[in-house]
C-alpha cells in the first residue's frame, strides 16, 4: 500500500489540525540535498579545473605560448566562476524571513547572470588573442608539451562540462547548466591549441589565429545557448509538459471538476505553484478544504521538484475572477447596510 495514500475518515479530519509532513519536511529535505548536490558538483569541478590549469601553467613556462596561457587563463576563470554559485546555493539554503517571503533562491538566477558575462568575456578575450596573433605572428616552441596541454585542457573542460550539466539538469539549476555550458566552451578554447600547435609544426603560421577566431565563433553559439537558460528562467519560463502533468494531476483527484487557473514558476532550482480548481458548489467548508489539501499533495509528488503549491477553490456555479469580484461587492454591500441599521 502507497504510505501516502490517505485512508479513514479520521485522518482526514486531523489533515485538518496538522499538515501533511511529507508536504513540508520531505519536500525541504529534498531540496536542501539539490543544493548539497550542486555544492559537491562545484566543489568537485573546482577540483579538476584547478588541477588542469595549474598542469596547463607549469607548460606555459617552458613553452612561453601565448595561445596556451591564454587557455590557462580561461580555465581559471572558469573554475572562479564556481564562487558566485557555491555562495548562491549557500544563500538559497537560508530561510525565508518577513521580507523575503520566498526565500533567497533567486540569488542562484542572478549567478546564472554572471556566468554568462564570463562566457561572453572569455569570448571576447580569446577574439582579442586571435586577432593579436593574426596581425603579430609568434613562432611557438615545444609543440608536443603544448599539444598534450591542450588536449588536457579539453579533456578536463569536457568532464566537468558533462559533470555540471548533467547534476544541474537532475535538480533544475539553470545556474549549474550554464556555468557547464561554460566549461565547454573552455574546452573549445582549449581543442583551439590543439589545433593551433599541429599547424604550427606543418609550418602553418597561420593556423594559430584562425582557429583561434574558429572557436570564438563557437563559443558564441555556447554563449548564446547558456543565455537562454538563464533567461527563461529569470521569465519564470516552465517545460509546458509539466504544466500539463500539474493539470492531469488535479483533474484526477475526486471531487474536482475542472482547473481554472494554474501557475508554475522556479525559484533557483526549486519549483512553486499557485492553482484554482473549480469544486461542486454545495460542498461544505470542511470538504472543500479536504480537495484542496488533497491537491496540494498529489501536485507536490506528480510534479519534479516542486516544493510547494497553494490552491484556491472555486464553486462550480461561479468560476472565473468575475465571481469573486460579484462576491466582494455583495459582501461590503450587506457589511454597509448593516452598519447603517445598527447606526
Amino acid at each position: 500500500m502507497d504510505t501516502h495514500q490517505h485512508g479513514g475518515r479520521w485522518h482526514r479530519v486531523k489533515h485538518l489540525i496538522t499538515p501533511h509532513s511529507h508536504d513540508s519536511a520531505d519536500q525541504v529535505d529534498s531540496a536542501l540535498e539539490a543544493s548539497r548536490a550542486g555544492m559537491r558538483a562545484l566543489w568537485i569541478s573546482l577540483g579538476v579545473l584547478g588541477a588542469t590549469a595549474a598542469a596547463q601553467a607549469l607548460i606555459v613556462v617552458f613553452s612561453g605560448s601565448v595561445a596556451l596561457l591564454g587557455d590557462t587563463l580561461h580555465n581559471v576563470a572558469d573554475a572562479l566562476t564556481a564562487v558566485p554559485l557555491g555562495i548562491a546555493f549557500w544563500l538559497g539554503r537560508r530561510a525565508a524571513t518577513r521580507a523575503y517571503t520566498y526565500g533567497f533562491g533567486r540569488a542562484e538566477d542572478l549567478a546564472g547572470i554572471v556566468i554568462v558575462l564570463v562566457i561572453a568575456a572569455s569570448s571576447v578575450t580569446a577574439a582579442w588573442f586571435a586577432i593579436d596573433r593574426l596581425l603579430d605572428p609568434r613562432t611557438m616552441t615545444h609543440l608536443p608539451w603544448v599539444l598534450g596541454a591542450g588536449l588536457v585542457g579539453f579533456a578536463g573542460n569536457e568532464v566537468v562540462a558533462r559533470y555540471r550539466i548533467t547534476v544541474g539538469r537532475r535538480i533544475g539549476s539553470a545556474a549549474l547548466v550554464a556555468d557547464g555550458l561554460h566549461a565547454r566552451s573552455d574546452g573549445f578554447t582549449s581543442l583551439a591549441v590543439v589545433f593551433a600547435a599541429a599547424g604550427a609544426g606543418l609550418g602553418w603560421s597561420w593556423a594559430d589565429p584562425v582557429v583561434g577566431l574558429v572557436i570564438t565563433v563557437a563559443i558564441a553559439f555556447v554563449l548564446k545557448d547558456a543565455a537562454r537558460e538563464v533567461y527563461r528562467r529569470l521569465m519564470d519560463r516552465v517545460d509546458p509538459e509539466i504544466v500539463d502533468r500539474a493539470e492531469e494531476a488535479l483533474r484526477a483527484i475526486p471531487g474536482v471538476r475542472d482547473v481554472s487557473g494554474l501557475r508554475l514558476r522556479w525559484i533557483g532550482h526549486r519549483m512553486h505553484a499557485e492553482a484554482a480548481v473549480v469544486v461542486g458548489a454545495d460542498l461544505s467548508l470542511l470538504a472543500a478544504h479536504e480537495i484542496a489539501a488533497d491537491a496540494e499533495h498529489q501536485l507536490t509528488h506528480h510534479v519534479p521538484r516542486l516544493v510547494s503549491a497553494t490552491v484556491h477553490v472555486d464553486p462550480d456555479s461561479h468560476p472565473g475572477g468575475e465571481h469573486h469580484l460579484d462576491l466582494s461587492h455583495e459582501r461590503r454591500h450587506r457589511l454597509a447596510a448593516a452598519t447603517r441599521l445598527a447606526s
